[in-house]
């Protein structure tokens, strides 16, 4: 211990004996008083410090050497509303020094730990943007269905596989439980119902068996009330279209998943969203730069609805796509992950993402169970919502989303770094608030599945309407890609 520490100790020490004693330095209400005159009135800070003389005197010495003291006044409403307050604050608030100061993240080191770290290595975050976003590889494919789109060319992105060796070697989230999505109709065991079959030629182009999307359809969610108070849900007064349709069981050229076994690929299982489908290079070219002003509509007739740019590769080399990010928790860590596909209509025109019924036939509610596919999500009908004009740092929840006030921030369970049970395969745990709980003011934000579970057995978390609290019967196809903290 040096001389300087051991002085800092000493001084603390004898604060802390005099706060005991009396809150002006003197031995007790029953001390002697000094003769009048001796010692000087102290001349105060405007931070008064209980403890007597020698603390005040001590507090006056250090305020010009730290911030501890200083109180930062802030507007909520300053915040950017889809922001909130969801990015974690800097290691230099409330310390001595500078951020350039402070080392690098644990996560640096160890990815396990906390700090900011892509898992979705393939690609490149960009945070600089609203929304951020992430530019991955494009990739071409071919149907061959024997159907009416027989031979059409599509373009995809991979972000998650069953193959874990090969995750590591081309940075995607390796997912074990996606072995468990190739299921089939009990009547028919040599079916597919959920997973696509595929292999790749010599030129590295897929070709699968089935799956056709119509990105042509125009995305909408309007709703006819306004009202988020209490225990009203908006989600039940919306009318919806999908922004992107895929062909569903029976069509004549096979079932649209973003899940393809592909044989060649020692039938390992890929996540292969298509973000374009039946276009060649010359029209996605178009937006190699962006969407220009005032052709949103027919870019998004060609594209999926997260698309921000989009430019195929030269030579036969992979083009690019940039995708929008989505902000969300996983175990109080704050992440971004993407918004690809959904079993139902509602989720798709939601989160802008392909309404792909096949995912549908996989099977929901035994999350972690044997031959568990999924992982739960936790989204909130009626979570908290703006104030007036100011941003709510407690906003969340699907009421809030429809109302414009930025996303649902929705809460993952188990991702890569932090659990071993990561799939991309979100089964939708829709959660309501009680009427008890908002008058209790429980009613906030949730970042973390263990906490929302306890809410919700102890019943101030039921499913919509009062129902049971558990799965919605809704798989949401959300990639992580990023993790905040």
């Amino acid at each position: 211990m040096n001389k300087h520490t051991k002085e800092i100790l000493s001084v603390t020490a004898l604060s802390l004996a005099l706060t005991a004693c009396g809150g002006d330095g003197s031995t007790g209400p029953a001390g002697p008083q000094g003769p009048a005159g001796v010692v000087p009135p102290p001349t105060l800070t405007d931070i008064t410090v209980a403890g007597g003389r020698l603390a005040q005197d001590f507090a006056d010495s250090t305020s010009s050497k730290t911030n501890a003291f200083t109180l930062v006044a802030g507007n909520p409403s300053e915040f950017d509303s889809d922001e909130d307050d969801v990015a974690p604050g800097p290691p230099s608030v409330g310390s001595d020094i500078p951020l350039t100061y402070f080392g690098p993240a644990p996560s640096s080191v160890n990815p396990n730990l906390i700090g900011p770290l892509q898992l979705l290595t393939a690609g490149t975050v960009d945070q600089q943007t609203d929304p951020a976003t992430v530019t991955l590889p494009l990739y071409e494919g071919r149907l061959e269905s024997g159907g009416p789109q027989n031979g059409q060319r599509f373009w995809y992105i991979v972000t998650d596989t069953s193959d874990k060796d090969n995750a590591e070697a081309l940075g995607l989230n390796f997912s074990a439980k996606l072995a468990f999505a190739d299921v089939s109709d009990s009547s028919d065991s040599f079916n597919p119902s959920a997973v696509r079959r595929g292999f790749y030629d010599q030129d590295g182009v897929l070709i699968t068996s089935g799956g056709a999307v119509d990105f042509s359809t125009v995305r909408s969610v309007e709703s006819s009330s306004t009202d988020a108070s209490g225990v009203n849900n908006l989600l039940s007064a919306l009318t919806i279209s999908p922004g992107a349709i895929g062909t569903d069981i029976g069509d004549e050229d096979g079932f649209y998943s973003p899940l393809v076994k592909i044989s060649n690929a020692r039938n390992h299982i890929y996540n292969a969203p298509m973000v374009s489908f039946n276009t060649n290079e010359t029209q996605l070219s178009a937006y190699c730069d962006g969407i220009p002003e005032g052709q949103e509509a027919a870019a998004k007739a060609l594209l999926h609805d997260s698309v921000v740019s989009i430019c195929p590769g030269d030579n036969g080399e992979p083009g690019t796509v940039t995708l929008a990010l989505t902000l969300g928790f996983s175990f109080g860590r704050p992440v971004q992950y993407l918004s690809t596909d959904a079993s139902a209509a509602l989720p798709a025109a939601l989160e802008g993402a392909i309404y792909s019924p096949a995912l549908a036939n996989i099977g929901v509610g035994g999350d972690d169970s044997l031959f568990s596919a999924v992982e739960r999500i936790f989204g909130f009908t009626n979570g908290p919502s703006n104030v007036e004009s100011e941003v709510n740092p407690q906003r969340q929840g699907f009421n809030s989303a429809i109302l414009g006030e930025g996303g649902p921030l929705n809460v993952l369970g188990g991702i890569p770094t932090i659990a071993t049970d990561y799939s991309p395969l979100w089964d939708l745990n829709l959660g309501q608030w009680t009427q008890e709980a908002i008058d209790n003011g429980y009613r906030s934000r949730m970042t973390e599945e263990f906490a929302i579970l306890g809410m919700a057995q102890r019943g101030f978390i039921t499913g919509p309407g009062g129902s049971a609290y558990g799965s919605s019967g809704i798989i949401i196809n959300c990639p992580i890609v990023n993790r905040l903290l």
